[in-house]
């Protein structure tokens, strides 16, 4: 194989204009060079999302009829279950260096990919707007004990501006938010926890003993953390493609052994960890909500400490989990016309416009029906990318208009298909949603890609025998893109800093 590998990729010159809706520079491959996040930040990213609102009152549903310990087995069980989904998706990213949305080029086609794609960006910048309002009320609630003003408004908005101007300034700004704000998350986290098991001991309970009325199945409380992290599952590759790597080895799990550290490891002890303090708020005070609970008794200190702990909490989930995706699907449907930063501020107007005070009411409401849709994407991208193209993919032909991934003009109806049955499927069947979604999209999409779409709309990936030269980082390479060359694919050790300047960095 040559060093500069053009073999089967399009014509660069002359064809610019024609895919130019597919181009925009945040949405393109990122290379090795640019990937920032070392192992210890991917951690730390990982420990400030799992610190939100959702995770307190899953820990307090399952010792409404489960005993502490049995909580904490289960939701450890399926958190790293889910982290294990999670290491697939996350291949995208490592692999190929693209983001979720480009990616769903493939299984969805070039037009067909904004259905999945803008439904995940605006549940995105609903969250984005809930963990906001979070975040406001916790600001206003500092001011208001130091100096007697209140107006959550007000602080909404400049927490919001605050927020969307730290994504906009790039990923690097994002992982030195999270390397502050993880460790005082942690170090308050444990605080709250023997904050509210004094409160228990106080009434003679404990946390540890106590167990609800409520009659629940170990298998009810597994499916609903499986669920939880549904959003994430598919859109990991937003994040990896910045994750720093061992390029050129054909191991998976050394390539991929920062993610496996990160989701395996910190994922589900920081979403564990945060459960039970939502458990012991619920068996001490009978509210899930330990903020609500330690802030009714707290003071001074105390008080301001643990509503700081509210507001890092909120702006580091919101950063990765809920800004970056929501402007990378704008960007995607939007290009070239809308760039990284716009879709950072569109995702934060959405957000705002969504009403998130009124959604909070009915928040797990929210979580299983929209995730219901997700999870059944989650099927359909790893049936995908490991079934059908064997970690292949032909990335030059997602930015191109008429190519290979334009399908029936521009959607591939199995991905569309299966994404619809199985997502409405899950819709309809309770607590198994996650299992049903992700498993029925996986199973629909094979079926209609091998009886249907293949036969009709050839693969190069597949034609070729399932070539190396649509491997990327496995070969020590990367897929470049300049105006005036095109796509190539590069090694590493060609790559000039000319590829190093971009605004999402």
């Amino acid at each position: 194989m040559n060093s500069v590998d053009t073999a089967a990729l399009p014509s660069a010159k002359g064809a610019t204009a024609g895919r130019s809706h597919l181009l925009e520079e945040s949405i393109l491959p990122v290379l090795n060079s640019q990937r920032t996040i070392g192992t210890l930040g991917f951690v730390w990213i990982w420990i400030g999302l799992a610190v939100i609102i959702a995770t307190f009152q899953l820990g307090a549903a399952g010792v409404q009829s489960l005993p502490l310990w049995q909580v904490v087995a289960v939701i450890l069980l399926a958190n790293v279950c889910l982290a294990l989904l999670m290491t697939l998706t996350a291949d995208i990213g490592t692999e190929h260096g693209l983001s979720f949305a480009v990616y769903l080029r493939a299984p969805f086609g070039t037009a067909g990919t904004h259905l999945p794609a803008i439904f995940r960006g605006i549940v995105a910048a609903i969250w984005f707007g809930i963990q906001t309002y979070l975040g406001a009320l916790a600001i206003n609630g500092i001011v208001e004990y130091l100096t007697g003003f209140s107006n959550w408004a007000l602080w909404y908005a400049i927490f919001a501006i605050v927020q969307i101007w730290n994504t906009a300034c790039g990923i690097k700004a994002v992982e030195r938010l999270a390397d502050i704000a993880a460790p005082a998350i942690i170090a308050i986290s444990i605080w709250m926890y023997y904050t509210l098991d004094v409160m228990a001991q106080t009434q003679g309970l404990n946390i540890w003993n106590w167990v609800g009325g409520k009659e629940a199945t170990v298998l009810t409380l597994f499916l609903a953390n499986m669920a939880f992290w549904s959003t994430l599952a598919i859109d990991i590759p937003n994040i990896t493609r910045f994750l720093k790597l061992d390029e050129n080895t054909r191991s998976f799990a050394k390539r991929n052994r920062r993610v496996f550290l990160a989701q395996l490891v910190a994922l589900p002890i920081t979403q564990t960890w945060v459960a039970v303090i939502g458990a012991a708020a619920f068996i001490a005070a009978g509210n899930w909500d330990p903020i609500t609970v330690i802030q009714g008794s707290a003071t001074g200190l105390s008080l301001i400490v643990l509503l700081v702990m509210v507001v890092l909490a909120q702006w580091s989930t919101n950063n990765a989990a809920n800004l970056i995706p929501a402007a990378l699907t704008f960007v995607n449907a939007g290009a070239p016309w809308i760039g990284y930063r716009s879709a950072v501020v569109l995702a934060g107007i959405i957000g705002t416009l969504s009403m998130p005070w009124l959604i909070l009411d009915n928040l797990f409401s929210f979580l299983f029906s929209y995730g219901s849709f997700l999870s059944a994407i989650g099927g359909i991208m790893v049936a995908d990318y490991f079934v059908i193209r064997r970690r292949r993919l032909n990335v030059p032909e997602l930015y191109e208009a008429h190519g290979q991934f334009r399908f029936l003009g521009g959607v591939n109806p199995a991905g569309v298909l299966a994404w619809l049955i199985a997502g409405g499927a899950a819709f309809y069947s309770g607590s198994w949603a996650f299992v049903v979604g992700l498993v029925l999209g996986f199973s629909l999409y094979l079926l209609l890609m091998w009886v249907w779409v293949l036969p009709r709309y050839k693969q190069a990936e597949i034609t070729s025998g399932y070539s190396d030269r649509y491997l990327a980082t496995t070969m020590g390479h990367n897929w470049t893109y300049t105006a005036e060359s095109g796509f190539r694919r590069l090694p590493t050790s060609q790559l000039g800093h000319d590829f190093d300047r971009r605004e999402d960095l």
